[in-house]
């Protein structure tokens, strides 16, 4: 009887395995922080969204430039809510057809309250609505691209995204009432109370106080300029680095309320920070 001979075949590590996961890693990272960002922002607004229903219910504006549903108290309190819901959904929700849908929901009351009577006017929903569509086509690629190539093509988005704004808000400053510095010295710096503005007023003399005000206001309108048209072209970790020391320090030092316009931004900008580095090899390629 022959000796039966067993081959056992070594265990090998699938070099797949070391590869990225679609829809995990540094992917799903970048998506957690806008979804956190998008949430917080939004949040930021809740004092103005409670004081706001309140006084709708008191008071009954009609404006013939709005449709009926567009005037109705209920229709921004729900399209406020819903996103908020959307949001912490599309976190929550383990399927990629959830988060692609409750990324569809969030740009749908966010559309809403961009063209509500109530909230029309307020810049947050126009960055907000701009960072969920960014959301909704990241959420339909995540698990389909390359980690790698989605993460470079999502900070790209993003930073034309924030350039874009940013070219915005200066193009709303090239103005002489600006450049002058009259606006936001009467703004900020005349009785603005804010804790820059208060130091500034406790230690510099009236007239100081003015010319602060004008190299203040042409200073941002530069940086925005610039920052505007550049920002886009730059690698995308120090684009990251921009955008998000930018977007933070604008309301830092000008008005806390401002954060509900820009923490979306901040974390938009942050996906920047999560591209993968190309080998030498394949950047030659």
């Amino acid at each position: 009887m022959s000796d039966q001979v067993c081959e056992v075949s070594p265990i090998v590590a699938d070099d797949d395995n070391s590869l990225p996961v679609p829809g995990s890693g540094r992917v799903l990272s970048a998506y957690l922080v806008v979804q956190v960002c998008l949430f917080l922002g939004l949040v930021w607004k809740w004092w103005y969204f409670q004081q706001a229903d309140q006084i709708y219910q008191q008071i009954s504006i009609s404006d013939s430039f709005f449709p009926d549903w567009l005037e109705s108290p209920r229709v921004v309190r729900w399209a406020y809510l819903g996103s908020l819901a959307g949001i912490i959904l599309g976190v929550l929700g383990m399927l990629p057809w959830i988060r692609q849908v409750c990324a569809a929901v969030v740009i749908a009351t966010l559309g809403v309250l961009l063209v509500h009577q109530a909230s029309y006017n307020d810049m947050t929903f126009a960055t907000s609505l701009w960072v969920a569509i960014w959301t909704f086509w990241f959420s339909t690629r995540m698990e389909r691209d390359e980690p790698a190539f989605l993460l470079r093509r999502g900070a790209f988005l993003a930073r034309v995204i924030g350039s874009m704004i940013l070219l915005g808000g200066a193009v709303g400053k090239w103005t002489p009432e600006y450049w002058s510095g009259d606006v936001f010295y009467d703004i900020y710096f005349r009785d603005r109370d804010y804790w820059v503005f208060n130091y500034l007023r406790e230690h510099t003399q009236p007239e100081t106080l003015r010319t602060m005000a004008t190299w203040y206001s042409r200073k941002v309108i530069v940086v925005e300029t610039v920052v505007g048209l550049g920002m886009w072209l730059l690698p995308a970790k120090i684009a990251a680095a921009v955008g998000v020391t930018i977007f933070f320090s604008i309301a830092f030092f000008s008005n806390n309320l401002l954060f509900s316009v820009l923490w979306c931004l901040v974390g938009l900008s942050a996906v920047g920070f999560f591209v993968i580095r190309q080998p030498a090899a394949e950047q030659t390629q």
